[in-house]
């Protein structure tokens, strides 16, 4: 199994920034794709960023393009996200994931795809 954990959430007002991060334990080596998904109260878990094995392969929901950079350290077993120019909008509880894909170039936005979740960490955004 592979056991996910979240830090570096918080409370910022709009147009800082914040870098998440997600360390990976457990069965490491069957980590394929890992992605960053979010939900507000009341509404559905949506897809943030997403990052292939390889890092070569990155795809990001609209919006957070251009603001979000998603990476990863393979050797630290560690994903990241740098989230700049924070909205309110970005308020959630954020979710690092982690699929078995053995495809080395590929990453899913679908959530349903995901093997590991982490807790989830807040990060909150006032205005």
């Amino acid at each position: 199994q592979v056991q996910l954990v979240e830090s570096g959430g918080g409370l910022v007002q709009a147009g800082d920034s914040l870098r998440l991060s997600c360390a990976a334990s457990g069965r490491t080596f069957s980590i394929g794709g890992m992605g960053w998904f979010r939900q507000a109260p009341g509404k559905e878990r949506e897809f943030v960023a997403a990052i292939s094995w390889d890092g070569r392969n990155i795809h990001y929901a609209d919006s957070v393009k251009g603001r979000f950079t998603i990476s990863r350290d393979n050797a630290k077993k560690t994903l990241y996200l740098q989230m700049n120019s924070l909205k309110p909008e970005d308020t959630a509880v954020y979710y690092c994931a982690a699929d078995v894909e053995d495809r080395n170039w590929f990453a899913s936005t679908i959530k349903a795809e995901y093997e590991y979740w982490g807790q989830g960490i807040q990060v909150t955004v006032s205005s």
